[in-house]
């Protein structure tokens, strides 16, 4: 069998090894120390977030910030319905109720105008949403200065889902940084990885002190276990801050050659009248987490993906949205189509920052013979 490649594997330099070594042999193999203090303080540098919360996971970081935003029972939050399903999971770990907001089609993130339209409307409907949950998919930002207008207008809160989006920027500025909170994620499949784990940021530091309480089970301080909140587990290892840092050493070098492999893909795929590609706006700055193709029909998307599966090259469907998702079928929406046309044409290809040439040209062929 031909050798498998991968959609986003992870890129170690090893460079990691050193971090880890001084936690074990420092002995902090804990949820707290050196490591965790230096991830967090990095992150700030590179983000130019004010505070940070090195945390287990993304999800764990949505969590949070809904908790932290006073999300209750019944409340109504705005969530892009183009998104994977941890970003609206925690929604509901609340007890509150996603309204989901469909995307705009030059860039798949979340729409202005239906965004706008969702509010007015729970608005006349007598409940105001709480909160907006936007993503900057596959590392493309959003459309930051017309939703956050949007936001600011009728005074709600926004958290940045930036899980796939660290080492983008939108119009120089880092994404993560343009709500309340922004939340990164490190999970084996990211631009950069701890293995697990995720991150609050703001420049908001009473919001990353909470978020830090609140998961490290919410001890208060006394010299004996007491606790005045409900509390949580989410906070990232020493260990796994390690990698982390190691790892934030080399994200401009992850970006670059992500961005490489999305060149790689336009130039040799150009001749192919039916696939195209999500090209940056001004001021948009992908990381091309992946890269990602749009067909003409699912019919075609269908034949490429098989082809690809057949010589052992990963691929994935481009996210189905949430409204379509069986267990969020009975929340509301203000969905035009987009997403839905986007879910049936288009594809994931191999992306991860250690392709080598003859990976991508393996790729390559295998399309390019689907269309002779």
């Amino acid at each position: 069998m031909k050798t498998k490649i991968w959609l986003s594997s992870p890129h170690l330099t090893g460079e990691e090894q050193k971090y880890v070594k001084e936690a074990f042999d420092t002995n902090w193999v804990a949820p707290l120390g050196p490591n965790v203090n230096g991830f967090e303080q990095e992150l700030c540098e590179y983000t130019g977030a004010k505070a940070c919360s090195a945390l287990s996971s993304g999800t764990a970081a949505i969590h949070l910030a809904l908790i932290l935003l006073g999300i209750e029972e019944g409340d109504e939050v705005l969530c892009s319905s183009f998104t994977f399903s941890a970003t609206a999971n925690p929604i509901r770990y609340q007890k509150a109720i996603p309204v989901f907001v469909d995307s705009e089609k030059e860039t798949w993130n979340m729409s202005p105008q239906l965004l706008e339209k969702a509010i007015k409307d729970r608005i006349a409907k007598g409940k105001k949403p709480k909160a907006i949950i936007l993503v900057h998919l596959y590392g493309m930002p959003a459309k930051m200065n017309e939703l956050m207008a949007i936001a600011k207008k009728y005074a709600i809160p926004v958290i940045e889902d930036a899980a796939e989006a660290i080492g983008a920027t939108y119009q120089g500025k880092a994404m993560g940084t343009f709500g309340e909170m922004g939340i990164f994620s490190f999970n084996g499949n990211k631009i950069i990885t701890t293995s697990g784990g995720g991150a609050l940021v703001s420049d908001n530091r009473d919001y990353c002190d909470k978020a830090t309480f609140l998961a490290t089970q919410a001890r208060d301080t006394a010299p004996h276990y007491q606790h005045s909140h409900i509390g949580y587990n989410y906070r990232m290892s020493n260990i796994v801050a390690g990698i982390g840092r190691g790892q934030l050493e080399v994200l401009d070098d992850r970006v670059e050659a992500r961005r490489k492999n999305f060149d790689y893909y336009k130039k040799e795929l150009a001749e192919i009248s039916v696939i195209s590609f999500v090209e940056e706006p001004d001021g948009f700055y992908s990381n091309r987490w992946l890269t990602t193709i749009l067909t003409d029909s699912f019919k075609t998307r269908e034949k490429i993906r098989l082809a690809l599966e057949k010589e052992n090259i990963e691929s994935r469907p481009l996210w189905k949205p949430m409204h379509l998702q069986p267990v969020f079928k009975e929340f509301p929406g203000y969905i035009d189509g987009t997403s839905d046309d986007l879910f049936q044409r288009g594809l994931c290809l191999p992306s991860s920052s250690n392709l080598t040439e003859e990976d991508l040209q393996r790729v390559i062929h295998t399309i390019k013979v689907v269309f002779q």
